[in-house]
């Protein structure tokens, strides 16, 4: 979405915002993790979404442009991908701390990095190697305790940080999907279509047993659906006041928010190597961020240089 004016602050303000808003739904949706299978809950969570995407693309007079596509294929193979990923991230949450999910779930930019020299031909150099090579250390850290041999080790968290690590594989190929069809769909269209595309898949795991949830876990879900569409107008909306470059290292607080929620809320106390992995992970993250936008200014400078107008 094209930036509508520079206005850096309002730009993070809402960067923040959204952070805030999922980290309230991961929290609910682990909080019904317990007795509600991670397929209804992600049905949930984007059906309910829907209504608050229609609402804000009537407000901003984008409907009907939001409902065109020129490529359902395309979106149907990004709804699939990304209700993978959704599907396993919730599973994650009901057999793994928080911050721990939070932690391993910030593997998929990293990932993105190298999808996208793999599958869309980017340039990929040795800074931004390098950082991916760092950050998959740290993701490897914060795995190590789940996956090490030994008596002491709880089968339930193995699944737990193989099928989270599983989500951040998916979210990251979504990713690439999302690259290729920004250039023939509006954001509207693919946030909408998204949403409709995964809650009718989700319904196929009604075959391996949904439940009724009781009525305190039936708001949870509802709620979550409501705070992930608002969640991600707020996202899509902090990219139209400031640079990718300048806002995407906030998405980071959400490990903050998340120690405070799982210590107080869940009873989680994160450990010293899940703090370590996931310190070494954000430092990767926020590196290739920096990379980033160093090289788009080295492209605008060189189009101005070959411009007509160009000094």
């Amino acid at each position: 979405m094209a930036m509508a004016t520079s206005q850096p602050l309002r730009g993070i303000a809402y960067k923040v915002t959204s952070v805030c808003v999922f980290v309230a739904m991961a929290s609910l949706i682990k909080a019904s993790s317990g007795h509600v299978p991670p397929g209804e809950a992600v049905f949930f969570r984007c059906f309910f979404a829907i209504p608050v995407i229609i609402v804000w693309l009537m407000w901003r007079g984008e409907l009907r442009d939001g409902l065109k596509t020129q490529n359902p294929m395309a979106h149907l193979w990004r709804g699939l991908i990304g209700t993978m990923g959704m599907g396993l991230g919730f599973a994650g949450l009901g057999l793994l701390p928080l911050p721990e999910v939070t932690a391993i779930g910030y593997a998929s930019p990293l990932l993105v990095v190298v999808f996208a020299a793999m599958f869309l031909n980017e340039r990929v150099r040795l800074v931004r190697l390098s950082a991916v090579a760092l950050g998959l250390i740290g993701v490897m850290i914060v795995l190590s305790p789940r996956l090490s041999i030994g008596a002491e080790i709880d089968t339930s968290e193995t699944l737990g940080a193989v099928v989270v690590l599983g989500s951040a594989f998916f979210a990251a190929l979504a990713q690439v999907f999302i690259r290729k069809l920004v250039q023939t769909e509006t954001t509207a269209s693919i946030v909408f279509w998204f949403f409709v595309t995964a809650s009718l898949l989700s319904l196929i795991t009604i075959y391996w047993g949904w439940v009724w949830p009781n009525l305190s876990e039936l708001i949870m879900l509802v709620m979550a659906g409501i705070l992930g569409g608002i969640g991600q107008i707020l996202v899509t909306s902090s990219y139209r006041y400031a640079d990718a470059s300048l806002i995407a290292p906030f998405d980071y607080t959400s490990m903050l928010l998340a120690i405070a929620v799982g210590f107080f809320v869940f009873g989680e106390v994160p450990t010293l190597t899940m703090i370590t992995g996931a310190a070494i992970i954000i430092a990767a993250g926020v590196l290739i961020i920096l990379r980033e936008a160093q090289l788009g200014m080295e492209r605008n400078r060189q189009r101005r240089a070959t411009s007509p107008g160009g000094n």
